[in-house]
């Protein structure tokens, strides 16, 4: 069986690092830093699933969404209590994207971009939803505009 590691570059992956742990219960695994300082990776543990992270490096292309002017996508963490992380994120300097909410989909979920351009999803399972509801939930939401 394989697994998918997620991959991030920052501007500053320490600052990043202790970010992630205080706000968003990560655990350090390991880390590698290059003579001069500079971070190649460090590896963060949350529940399950590994994230690395590095500084940027742009003699090889290697850059964050700071320094592109955005982020491609979120990253998704299940949480206990959205609203609870969510304010954690808030008061250490994220900016919100999308305000916490009871989404169709069965989950209360919110979206913040992190302090390094990072954007995050916070998931807490509500109740179970089919898949043909959520379909057609999808459908009525995008039909009127309400994506929430």
């Amino acid at each position: 069986m394989s697994t998918l590691t997620s991959h991030l570059v920052t501007r500053d992956p320490n600052a990043a690092s202790s970010w992630y742990v205080l706000v968003l219960g990560a655990r350090e695994n390991s880390r590698i830093t290059l003579p001069g300082g500079q971070v190649l990776t460090i590896e963060l543990q949350f529940g399950d699933s590994v994230l690395a992270i590095a500084d940027e490096l742009p003699a090889m292309a290697v850059v964050s969404p700071l320094t592109l002017g955005g982020t491609y996508g979120a990253l998704h963490l299940a949480v206990d209590d959205v609203d609870m992380v969510w304010k954690r994120a808030l008061d250490a300097g994220a900016t919100e994207f999308e305000p916490p909410h009871d989404a169709f989909w069965g989950d209360r979920t919110g979206q913040f971009i992190d302090p390094f351009g990072h954007r995050w999803a916070l998931d807490q399972h509500l109740r179970d939803v089919s898949h043909d509801e959520v379909v057609r939930l999808a459908a009525e939401a995008f039909a009127s505009g309400d994506q929430g």
